[in-house]
This record gives structure tokens, sequence and C-alpha cells, in this order.
């Protein structure tokens, strides 16, 4: 079985991602720290994330056993791998690995922008978790605020913005939920809440 999981930037996929992933006893990637790696790559050898040959070769050579959440995590690396995610070549060299995982084992979870869409449009679930931009930019400042102490909300979801529209308005594959994608607007719920939330939700479709 495959559970693609799509949504916005801090909207909880990842956490409810994981969380599903053990839950159900299934495999895990956070495709969003693929291209986390690339921007992170870039930024490292002072170059433009919207070097597109520079960002193609480290896709392309990217190695995923290498992916530290902890290393990559923070609004300048995010801001990085936004930029890098608009790029289609990146966005190719990356699709391949991504659909090896997700066909492998007995279970996959795939959580990102694209799962449904583009990557594993035939996924038996999907899952388009989302929060209003408010809600997901004070979840994003709480945990920024244990990096940078002087990380400001108004900073926080003016990135938040940004990102939506770069993700939202891109040529290829953009952010938009699948046709057959189950929505979980996380707003107004707590982590748990919206885990159980989730679980009904793949448990209701199979």
């Amino acid at each position: 079985m495959i559970i693609a999981i799509d949504g916005p930037a801090a909207s909880g996929k990842g956490t409810l991602s994981r969380r599903l992933a053990s839950h159900f006893g299934f495999s895990h990637l956070d495709t969003g720290l693929l291209y986390r790696a690339v921007g992170e790559a870039l930024r490292a050898k002072g170059l433009d994330p919207a070097d597109e040959p520079a960002a193609v070769t480290i896709a392309e050579t990217l190695d995923t056993s290498a992916l530290d959440r902890d290393r990559l995590s923070g609004s300048a690396i995010g801001e990085a791998a936004s930029i890098v995610a608009a790029i289609p070549a990146v966005r190719a060299a990356l699709l391949d690995l991504q659909r090896r995982f997700a066909h492998s084992g007995k279970g996959a979870i795939l959580d990102g922008r694209d799962i449904g869409t583009v990557v594993c449009p035939e996924a038996e679930v999907k899952l388009f978790v989302t929060a209003s931009p408010e809600a997901r930019a004070r979840r994003r400042h709480r945990d920024d605020l244990a990096i940078n102490p002087s990380v400001t909300y108004e900073s926080v979801l003016a990135d938040i913005l940004k990102r939506d529209a770069r993700d939202s308005g891109r040529t290829v594959a953009p952010l938009v939920p699948a046709p057959d994608a189950r929505l979980l607007d996380t707003t107004d719920l707590d982590i748990e809440e919206a885990f159980q939330a989730a679980v009904r939700l793949v448990e209701a479709a199979g």
C-alpha cells in the first residue's frame, strides 16, 4: 500500500506521516528533506539556490542515507528548498528515487507537495493536510525560536505566505490537492487529534 500525504509548509504532515508509518508499520520518506538537502548543499557551497545546473548535479548524486532532519530544519534552508523545488530538472532528477521508494516493501508513506498528483497518483490513500497560514506560522515560529531566539512571528508568517505562493504557483507539479485526496484541516487540532483523524481517514480508505 502507498499512502500519499501532501500539504503546505508547517501543516503538520511530516509529524503525521512519521506517526502513521510507525502505527501501520510502513516505511516513510519525507520528500521535502530531499529538496532541503539540495538547497543546503548549494548554500554550503556559496551558490544561489536558483543555480539550475548546480542544483541538478547535486540532486542526481544525492545520498538519501545522509539526510538529517535536525540539520536540515530551519526557515533559511526551507526557503532554499522552495526555490530548488521550482526547478523542473531537479524535480525530474528526484522523481525516480521517490517512486522506487514508494514501491519497496509492504507499504510506504511519502509526504511532500506533489505525492498524490505526480509522484504516486496511483496511491491507494491520499491525504491533503492543511491549516490556516496563521496557525502554521505559529507552529513554525515556536520551532524556529529554539534555533534563533530573535526570529519574529511576523517574519515567519511572511515566509509561509511567500512559500505558499511559490509552491502553488509553479508551473511544474504545483501544490494542489489530488482530485481524490481526503482533506484534513489541522488548524484547530492538536497533534493527537490530528493523528487520530488521519488514522480514521486511512482506515476508511481501506
